[in-house]
């Protein structure tokens, strides 16, 4: 009897990804034990979103990177998250040096003993 109730468990979970332009969001119920890889495949997420592998990109549950053999629990929202488009340290440096030419006041003081 405990091997037909350990069978029948499930975790509720939520699969979600997010595009510029769209985004989905699947409520499911899997059973215990279930991967973040086989979440993914259950929620139907490739069949919407074709580009996505979870075998490749990069996943977590609620903002923290995990592999995709994790497994899930109860309440997790399991996240896809998309390839970086721009590098974030030259985004950065693309916005002080702006700054720095619009000539105000909040410009100037990055430019240390320079003037």
């Amino acid at each position: 009897m405990a091997q037909a109730d350990a069978a029948a468990r499930t975790v509720h979970v939520t699969v979600c990804y997010a595009r510029p332009d769209s985004v989905f969001l699947k409520e499911l119920d899997v059973p215990e034990g279930t991967t973040i890889a086989a979440a993914i495949v259950g929620s139907g997420l490739q069949q919407a979103f074709p580009e996505v592998d979870p075998s490749t990109m990069r996943v977590g549950i609620y903002g923290k990177l995990k592999t995709p053999e994790t497994l899930v629990r109860e309440g997790d929202r399991v996240e896809v998250y998309r390839p970086l488009t721009a590098d974030p340290k030259q985004a950065r440096r693309r916005r002080v040096q702006k700054t720095r030419e619009s000539g105000t006041r909040e410009g100037q003081k990055w430019l240390r003993g320079g003037g």
